[in-house]
């Protein structure tokens, strides 16, 4: 009886592996680290996504000012990463004094709820075009949310997070998922009229 080699076929197995991660990587790499969107033009509100507050918020304001939108918009979600938003909320929530300033709370405590809120918000208020911000590992994803959900000109904004090379491999696996996720499994089946 002929005895059979196996290691050819396990040094082949684990060459192919390692290929395909190699080519998830890079693809990653390209998706949600070596993000640069076009710098957004005008908009009728600049829409701050909740989570790395202190990394967003700033931003947001800043392109508020310079493109000089109608209103900020800032997701509410009263957690510790989004803490200098919701401060933020808190301290603007009166309409009379602040009503260019809307805060919303999440549908769901994630980028699917804000989505739901935001393409409401986007009908209620007839804007034509929106500028979302958020971080640059999370632009790809949540920018298709939001088409899929508001009627609304969906311009991003990418921001700087400050991550270690092992917290960057977890968004990387972390944004391929959810990507895979909202590819497979929309949010909206079209945006809200």
């Amino acid at each position: 009886m002929p005895t059979t080699n196996k290691r050819p076929l396990l040094g082949w197995s684990l060459a192919a592996v390692v290929a395909l991660a190699l080519v998830w990587l890079v693809t990653a790499f390209q998706l949600f680290y070596n993000v640069h969107p076009p710098t957004p033009t005008q908009a009728d509100a600049v829409v701050m996504l909740g989570g790395a507050s202190k990394e967003r918020l700033l931003d947001a304001m800043l392109v508020r000012s310079e493109i000089d939108a109608p209103y900020l918009v800032l997701s509410n979600t009263d957690t510790k990463g989004n803490a200098t938003a919701d401060e933020y909320c808190d301290t603007h929530s009166n309409k009379a004094i602040y009503p260019d300033v809307i805060c919303f709370m999440p549908s769901s405590m994630d980028t699917r709820g804000e989505a739901d809120v935001i393409g409401q918000l986007a009908t209620q208020y007839g804007w034509d075009s929106i500028v979302v911000v958020t971080s640059k590992y999370h632009v790809v994803r949540s920018e298709r949310l939001m088409r899929q959900c508001t009627p609304s000109k969906v311009q991003m904004v990418a921001t700087e997070p400050q991550l270690s090379a092992g917290q960057w491999l977890k968004r990387f696996v972390i944004e391929s998922a959810g990507l895979a996720t909202v590819i497979v499994n929309p949010e909206c089946d079209s945006p809200i009229r």
